[in-house]
């Protein structure tokens, strides 16, 4: 599994937005880090799991699934 690094400030959107090229994939990043969901502003140096997108998976509609 790929591993991410955070730096400080950063929220869930914009390192989905890093990784995944949308804010709307905050939700599948989220859900495979669930021990990390208390943090809304990373801190620098959080180690975060960051698997690879599958082809099936899908956003739903413009906002991330955490925020509809």
């Amino acid at each position: 599994m790929n591993k991410y690094k955070t730096t400080s400030g950063e929220a869930w959107d914009a390192i989905a937005k890093k990784l995944y090229g949308s804010e709307l994939y905050a939700d599948f990043l989220m859900k495979n880090n669930t021990d990390k969901l208390d943090i809304f502003i990373f801190p620098s140096d959080v180690i975060l799991n960051a698997p690879e997108l599958t082809s099936g998976l899908k956003t739903s509609g413009t906002l991330p699934d955490w925020r509809n």
